[in-house]
């Protein structure tokens, strides 16, 4: 009989490669016999390194390569941060597994002597290209210079100190799972900033007829994290709109029990709208797209179509 095989598709930066090594290691230990291999894979959104991403359209930038080869038959499954998953998919694809989140909240890191970005001086400047991060903090402190950074957890780290940066946001996720958890000066709470859809969830997508591999990944399904993420993705996906737009959402389950935050704003944070539901688990995509109408109805799609005609903005498809 042969060996049984799982060949997992991956972008090669480190956190994505500890991302995919994490699944890879799990799938051995259920199944010590299996024989699981990474096959990296360079995205459009890796290779545009200086340009805003929003301008070249953010939407599958860091997937659709991986799922190309998914259904050329190169690759069993695909592992991906959710925040940088569309919410459509590639007819034959799925996703199939959300993981248990890890963090999902936004962190700081500051500059020596600094204990808490509120102590930050007028005009500080905070490093981040997530417009989402920018509004948010924007809206509390109008007189933060916002800076764009791009690259992976190691370079943003580097450019507090090479662009003379007061502080940056980053996903306390991508902090934990690299090991930089001691350079993280303060973290957010998400009254102050609400995450990205899906952040600090991982999902594994497959080919929807592949019976087989989709058994055998099943038990990464984290019911709780499923329910929030699915609730988050329904609700972006009734605004229409993308990772290079200020759209947040937050989900949080207790018991049977949901509780969904959304957001939307303006990229300086002045036009804001912010709105909680509560309902069943059960109900997870049905409270997605009932928040989203909600806030539709309170004027969000107005406030969006001037994001989208902004010419400037950026995008927040990072590792972190």
């Amino acid at each position: 009989m042969a060996k049984q095989q799982m060949r997992i598709g991956t972008r090669a930066s480190a956190l994505a490669l500890w991302q995919a090594e994490w699944v890879k290691a799990e799938l051995e230990k259920r199944y010590p016999e299996m024989e699981v291999t990474l096959t990296k894979i360079k995205t459009q959104g890796d290779k545009i390194l200086d340009v805003p991403l929003a301008m070249v359209g953010g939407k599958g930038l860091f997937v659709k390569e991986i799922e190309e080869a998914m259904l050329r038959g190169e690759i069993d499954i695909a592992v991906h941060s959710m925040k940088d998953v569309p919410t459509i998919f590639p007819e034959g694809l799925a996703l199939r597994c959300i993981t248990e989140r890890e963090d999902c909240r936004d962190v700081v890191i500051l500059r020596p002597g600094v204990k808490s970005w509120k102590e930050l001086p007028q005009g500080a400047r905070i490093g981040t290209s997530a417009l989402r991060r920018k509004s948010q903090l924007l809206h509390i402190r109008p007189d933060l210079q916002m800076v764009d950074i791009r690259g992976n957890v190691q370079t943003r780290l580097q450019k507090l100190t090479d662009e003379n940066l007061d502080a940056i946001i980053l996903a306390a996720a991508g902090m934990h799972r690299l090991g930089y958890t001691k350079q993280i000066g303060e973290y957010l709470s998400v009254d102050v900033s609400i995450p990205a859809i899906g952040q600090g969830a991982l999902g594994i997508e497959s080919r929807i007829d592949d019976a087989e591999i989709n058994a055998l990944i099943d038990f990464f399904n984290h019911p709780e994290s499923d329910w929030a993420v699915r609730a988050e993705r329904s609700f972006l996906k009734t605004l229409e709109g993308g990772c290079q737009v200020p759209i947040a959402c937050h989900g949080t389950v207790a018991g049977e029990n949901l509780t969904l935050t959304g957001f939307v704003s303006d990229c300086e944070g002045v036009k804001c709208l912010k709105k909680t539901i509560t309902g069943s688990v059960h109900d997870a995509e049905k409270m997605g797209v009932s928040l989203g109408e909600d806030l539709l109805i309170l004027g969000a799609g107005k406030i969006l179509n001037e994001v989208y005609q902004h010419e400037t903005f950026n995008v927040d498809k990072e590792d972190v």
